[in-house]
């Protein structure tokens, strides 16, 4: 078999196999606001953590002193 079949094959097994788990085939697509709310908590987090907040206030007015303003 060539790689393109088997690669089909795979898929096909892999969609079989998580039916029978009860699971639903995904459409390879999720809802903007719904990879906001699995990544915004994370971002806040390390924001924090790392002082992200003041390291964007840092770069803002660094831009804004080259530019002039």
């Amino acid at each position: 078999m060539d790689r393109n079949s088997e690669r089909t094959a795979l898929r096909a097994h892999g969609r079989r196999f998580a039916s029978a788990l009860g699971g639903h085939q995904s459409s390879g697509t999720r809802h903007p606001l719904v990879a906001v709310a699995m990544a915004l908590p994370l971002a806040i987090l390390l924001a924090v953590v790392f002082g992200g907040w003041e390291a964007v206030i840092t770069q803002a007015s660094s831009v804004a002193g080259m530019l002039g303003r």
